[in-house]
């Protein structure tokens, strides 16, 4: 995982916090967020542990249809497709919009037109403060 050398800051408590902007494509890889904490599941397309019935596809958000093949995390909230990461401090949902301005103001690439997607939903995915979990996938029965 990239270092955390970014910051974001909180549009509902102000609080500030360290991120990494993970391209699932660039990874080769998926990645869901815990609908407690905000956590980053990132599910690699290589890895042996992937239940064939997960309907796993990697380069953005997991499907739906893999999110009971997810262990829970560690504080008892599940990954999901749809969740979106949180402050760390509040623990509310981070807005991807107003995300957008924090992201493209560290972003090397913004200087040559790069553009983030604007969605927590999209090819890059994000840690906040390291809380992530990688390939926790759940063991056929």
């Amino acid at each position: 995982m990239s270092r955390l050398r970014d910051t974001g800051t909180c549009e509902h408590c102000n609080g500030r916090f360290r991120y990494a902007l993970i391209h699932n494509g660039f990874n080769d890889s998926a990645h869901a967020y815990c609908d407690r904490c905000g956590r980053t599941a990132l599910l690699d397309a290589r890895s042996d542990a992937i239940p064939e019935q997960a309907g796993f596809r990697p380069h953005g958000p997991i499907p739906v249809a893999a999110e009971p093949w997810l262990l829970p995390c560690e504080c008892g909230g599940a990954f999901r497709a749809a969740a979106s990461p949180r402050c760390p401090g509040c623990n509310r949902e981070l807005s991807a919009e107003p995300a957008r301005a924090w992201i493209e103001s560290q972003a090397p690439g913004a200087a040559k037109g790069w553009r983030w997607q604007g969605s927590w939903c999209g090819i890059y995915a994000i840690v906040v403060e390291g809380r992530v979990v990688e390939n926790n996938w759940r063991r056929p029965a």
